[in-house]
């Protein structure tokens, strides 16, 4: 994992307006389809982790674990949080990339 890439990367796609904030409107975004990854916080809740890979997984969403702490995110987003969805497919490659894929 490369958090500075990471951070790089997700100021970039906040920016764009290309993610979602927040582990039920991740959540939903998955639902409705326009997420194409998740990220989670290297220090999101085992709990947190295992419903959005349930979620994730009936949609088949790859579910990211980041070298971001959840208040790193918050930080960069405005919003101390431990799931976001990336809702650009280039963005989401580009993660893919860099960032360890939960199985």
């Amino acid at each position: 994992m490369n958090s500075k890439k990471t951070a790089n990367l997700l100021t970039i796609c906040i920016k764009a307006g290309k993610s979602v904030k927040g582990f039920d409107s991740a959540c939903e975004a998955v639902r409705n389809g326009t997420a194409c990854c998740i990220l989670t916080a290297s220090d999101a809740s085992e709990k947190t982790v295992k419903e959005t890979q349930f979620i994730c997984n009936k949609y088949a969403v790859p579910v990211l674990k980041t070298g971001l702490s959840k208040e790193e995110i918050g930080n960069l987003c405005g919003k101390v949080t431990a799931v976001i969805a990336v809702c650009d497919k280039g963005f989401a490659d580009g993660f893919i990339k860099i960032d360890t894929c939960i199985k």
